[in-house]
């Protein structure tokens, strides 16, 4: 797979199985599963340095959770669970702009920036759904 060029472009390559369910609709999960992908590739700087290597596997874990939290959530219905699924995609996105900014030293202050709007973006999709989801009500 080449390097994704932008967001808009990147979404033009994402299988149709994974466009065409229902949670492609929350656009949260849309941008977690493209930073998976720059993360992906992200790594290709890191793994030239030792220090690095160790960055690369706790940002491939944690940005690779975010996405997957909110597919758990997601697969475990409206309400609670899935508010506190939320929550730990929440949390593994801050700890993925904390290891990317610990990797700072090895990436283009282009690359970082962009991998810190887009994970703040991240956060600020899930927060408001967090207590939409807690108080949601099963009829």
């Amino acid at each position: 797979m080449s390097r994704p060029l932008n967001y808009e472009q990147w979404k033009q390559n994402v299988h149709p199985v994974i466009q065409n369910d229902p949670l492609w609709n929350f656009l949260a999960y849309q941008k977690a599963l493209f930073a998976y992908d720059l993360m992906w590739e992200d790594c290709e700087y890191l793994l030239h340095d030792e220090r690095g290597k160790a960055i690369a596997r706790q940002l491939a874990r944690s940005v690779g959770s975010i996405s997957a939290n909110i597919e758990e959530g997601y697969g475990r219905g409206y309400g609670k669970d899935y508010a506190y699924r939320l929550k730990i995609a929440i949390g593994e996105a801050r700890e993925s702009r904390g290891w990317y900014w610990k990797g700072r030293k090895l990436l283009s202050e282009e690359l970082l920036n962009h991998r810190l709007v887009l994970i703040d973006e991240i956060i600020a999709l899930i927060a408001p759904n967090i207590s939409k989801q807690s108080q949601f009500k099963n009829k």
